[in-house]
């Protein structure tokens, strides 16, 4: 499953987003949405697991509170 994560800290970075979701289960990837001509964080990035890891990690981690800011965490849907 494919999770979208939004309000993320401009500063944290795709490790620290992969080691957040790790006590739930295998991190397949993480990645941290970058603006192409700063290179800097957008503030959202997606996290891909397991379907049943993946949704223990949402259910935990929705609306917790991380490097200062309160996570969106869900279900990523698909580009339209």
């Amino acid at each position: 499953m494919n999770i979208y994560v939004g309000n993320l800290s401009y500063r944290m970075t795709e490790t620290e987003l992969k080691d957040a979701f790790l006590p739930f289960g295998e991190v397949k990837r993480a990645k941290i949405i970058k603006d192409k001509e700063t290179n800097r964080s957008k503030g959202f990035g997606f996290v891909e697991m397991d379907d049943k890891a993946a949704l223990k990690a949402i259910e935990e981690l929705n609306n917790k509170e991380i490097g200062g800011r309160v996570l969106r965490v869900n279900e990523s849907r698909p580009k339209e």
